[in-house]
């Protein structure tokens, strides 16, 4: 009573290997991570790096033997200011996404630093 010849399972079977292949190649996409498995070499994870550095240096990172790592402003000034270059020299250069995510960063890490450097110049309060 089966209708389905030899060809038509092996049809069936080229379609399903096809669709696993676009699955894979649309999740890796989708991950933005090349084939072998690294991010790509692109602007927004040239801003993951140097945000990730500045965030660092704001503090409240531990090392990997659990120590906390102080905070540094300079270097996260320094940081944070080599955004606003890439800002200012790639205007009018970017994709609307990586503009808004160099601008999210930017106002992020800004607040985080200001937030962190206020803490720190507090005046005691008079009794």
């Amino acid at each position: 009573m089966s209708d389905e010849s030899p060809s038509k399972i092996h049809i069936d079977s080229d379609w399903k290997q096809e669709a696993a292949k676009e699955k894979e190649r649309l999740a890796v996409e989708e991950r933005k991570l090349t084939p072998e498995g690294e991010p790509p070499a692109d602007f927004v994870e040239l801003l993951n790096l140097l945000a990730l550095q500045a965030a660092v240096a704001l503090g409240g990172y531990q090392s990997p033997t659990g120590e906390r790592l102080p905070p540094n402003p300079m270097a996260a000034k320094h940081y944070i200011d080599l955004l606003s270059v890439l800002d200012k020299k790639t205007a009018g250069n970017l994709t609307e996404e990586e503009k808004k995510i160099l601008e999210g960063v930017l106002y992020e890490l800004r607040m985080q630093y200001v937030a962190a450097m206020g803490g720190a110049r507090q005046a005691p309060k008079a009794s």
